[in-house]
C-alpha cells in the first residue's frame, strides 16, 4: 500500500497541509493511520478524497456540506462539476483520478470532451502536457505504479494516431519534408507524435521513424529522403558529455539540414548548439518556428 505524509499531499493536491490538517480534525475528512513507529500517513483513498473535496471546494460548496457526502455522492457531484466546467485545473484532476482508478471510460470522456470544445492541439498543450507535469510528481512520490502510467499513456497514444490518421493525406509538393524520429533508448514518443499531427495537418510530407532509431539506421533514411528537416527530442539523459557529441555528429554528417530539437535533456544539460539546430519548448515554441 502506497503511503503518504501530509507533505505528499499538499504537494500533489496543491492544497497547504494546515488546510489540510483543518479539514481532517474539524470535518473528519480523511482520517490518516499510524506506522509501528506511530508515524501519521495517508492513503490513496484519501488522497482521492482530498482531491475530489478540492475540486468541489473550488467551486463554492462549503466544507462542512461536503463532509457531510458519502463517497458514492462526493463521486458523482465531482462528476457533474468536471462535466460542466472548463477549468484547467478540474480537467487534469479528473484525469489525474481516472488514471488512479484505471477508468478508461472517464478518462476518454473528460479527452474527448475537451478536444470537442478546444481542438485537439489546445487539448494536448493545457490539459495533457500538464497532466504529465502532475504524472512526474506522483512518481516522485511512489502515488502511482507503472501499470497506472501505462495505462493512461497508451490511451492518449491512441487518441493521437487516431488524430494523425483523420488527416488527409495530400501533400503540398511545394512545402519542406520533414523527418521525424527519436535517438537511441529514447521512448517518449507521444511529443513526437504530436509534432507528426501538426506537420500533416498543415500539408507537410512526414517521415515518422518513431523510438529508439540507431544512428546507421538514421544516416540510411536520411540519404534516402534527403528531407529538408528534422525533429527530433531528447528526455531520457546521454551518458557524461555524449549528448553534446552527437549534436556535433549530427551536425558534421547532415550540416545542410535544419534541427527542430526539444526535450528536458536540453534544459539539464549546457549544450553548444550548432547554428543549423533550433531548441524550442512545447507546442508554442515549435509552433513559432514553423
Amino acid at each position: 500500500m502506497v503511503q503518504y505524509s501530509i507533505k505528499d499531499l499538499e504537494r500533489i493536491t496543491g492544497i497547504k497541509a494546515h488546510t489540510i490538517r483543518i479539514w481532517e480534525q474539524r470535518y473528519n475528512i480523511i482520517s490518516p493511520q499510524r506506522t509501528e513507529t506511530n508515524i501519521r500517513f495517508y492513503s490513496n483513498d484519501d488522497l482521492k478524497r482530498i482531491l475530489n473535496v478540492s475540486i468541489l471546494n473550488n467551486h463554492g460548496l462549503k466544507i462542512s456540506k461536503i463532509a457531510d457526502l458519502s463517497d458514492e455522492e462526493l463521486n458523482q457531484e465531482v462528476k457533474n462539476v468536471v462535466d460542466s466546467k472548463d477549468a484547467e485545473d478540474d480537467q487534469i484532476e479528473g484525469l489525474i483520478m481516472s488514471m488512479i482508478e484505471l477508468d478508461e471510460i472517464r478518462f476518454t470522456e473528460i479527452i474527448d470532451k475537451n478536444i470537442k470544445s478546444f481542438g485537439f492541439v489546445k487539448t494536448i498543450e493545457q490539459f495533457i502536457y500538464p497532466f504529465f507535469e502532475k504524472i512526474g510528481v506522483l512518481w516522485q512520490t511512489g502515488a502511482i505504479n507503472p501499470a497506472q502510467e501505462h495505462f493512461v499513456s497508451n490511451l492518449i497514444r491512441q487518441k493521437i494516431i487516431v488524430s494523425i490518421d483523420s488527416v488527409s493525406a495530400k501533400n503540398d509538393p511545394t512545402k519542406d519534408v520533414f523527418l521525424l524520429f527519436l535517438p537511441s533508448s529514447e521512448l517518449h514518443e507521444i511529443g513526437l507524435l504530436v509534432y507528426q499531427y501538426i506537420l500533416k495537418s498543415r500539408g507537410h510530407r512526414v517521415v515518422y521513424l518513431g523510438q529508439s532509431v540507431p544512428y546507421e539506421d538514421l544516416s540510411m533514411v536520411m540519404n534516402c529522403i534527403k528531407p529538408k528537416k528534422v525533429v527530433m527530442s531528447i528526455t531520457n539523459p546521454f551518458p557524461d558529455g555524449m549528448l553534446q557529441e552527437y549534436i556535433n555528429t549530427l551536425h558534421a554528417d547532415f550540416s545542410t539540414l535544419t534541427f527542430f530539437v526539444s526535450g528536458y535533456q536540453f534544459s539539464r544539460e549546457t549544450i553548444q548548439l550548432p547554428h543549423n539546430f533550433h531548441l524550442h519548448k512545447g507546442l508554442t515554441g515549435f509552433l513559432e518556428l514553423l
